[in-house]
């Protein structure tokens, strides 16, 4: 084969890649709907929400988490590393049992106490079904990804909370919407509030159908610039995933720190 034909080749290859990926994922196209669609789509999907929050008290699960911080060249400056079981008591309580952490080496950032909740929060679930009523939704259009048709949506609070008088986390970003079963698939965007020392990435987040029943995260990924008040900028790249769900919740017990387990009562003959 000659040179020629081999170069032929190969820019018809790289011409089907770019049109099967284009066809992947392509762009989005604006919907005519009237407000009552939308009203009664977005109805449907915080209902949804409520039912997997509900059905994931009945899961176990596994997390992994990599947070890393990037220098020139793309070289890996530090990395925090945290993997995780993961479980839900009945009234809905996240309870992680760490399983690997070892030191962190991040010099840029610390990874805070709201990254940890947005971690199980906004980050893999973007909305909670219970403030539901504190965004306003905004349908941007419809948009094909692999074999799925989806309703996109602009979601922003109506009112960012306080950090002062707040630990409340709410999720500002986009939505896709299946338009058949009008469940979430994917999100992106990040937590809020923010302070002048700790911003947070925006975040992808896509899921699968487990069980053949319900949609819970499977993969979260950002690689994004975190620019502080004080105008310094630092690369972060952050991978999640969630494996190996089933059924089984534990049955476990917050502990306050000043509670102490009760002796057990005997009972009588």
């Amino acid at each position: 084969m000659s040179l020629r034909l081999i170069c032929l080749v190969l820019i018809l290859l790289s011409a089907i890649i770019a049109v099967k990926s284009q066809n992947r994922t392509e762009q989005i196209t604006p919907v005519k709907l009237s407000q009552e669609e939308i009203n009664r789509i977005i109805k449907s999907f915080t209902e949804k929400e409520r039912e997997f929050r509900e059905a994931l008290k009945r899961y176990v699960f596994n997390r992994s988490v990599t947070i890393q911080t990037i220098g020139l060249g793309g070289n890996v400056t530090g990395t925090y590393r945290r993997d995780s079981f993961m479980t839900f008591t009945e009234s809905g309580e996240r309870y992680e049992k760490i399983l690997y952490a070892p030191v962190s080496t991040l010099k840029d950032i610390s990874v805070t106490p709201e990254d940890i909740e947005d971690l199980g929060g906004v980050n893999p679930f973007a909305l909670e079904p219970e403030v539901a009523h504190l965004y306003n939704f905004t349908l941007v259009g419809k948009q094909r990804i692999d074999e799925l048709d989806l309703y996109v949506f602009d979601v922003t609070p109506k009112v960012i909370p306080d950090p002062k008088k707040s630990k409340q986390r709410l999720f500002v970003g986009r939505i896709w919407v299946d338009d058949r079963d009008l469940q979430i698939v994917k999100s992106k965007g990040k937590g809020v509030p923010e302070t002048k020392n700790n911003k947070f990435p925006v975040v992808e987040t896509w899921r699968e159908n487990i069980d053949g029943k319900y949609w819970f995260p499977a993969y979260s990924y950002s690689d994004d610039e975190l620019v502080f008040d004080d105008g310094s900028v630092v690369r972060i790249r952050m991978r999640v995933k969630y494996t190996n769900y089933r059924m089984g919740r534990s049955e476990v017990k917050i502990l306050e720190d000043e509670e102490e387990p009760s002796p057990p009562t005997q009972e009588k003959p």
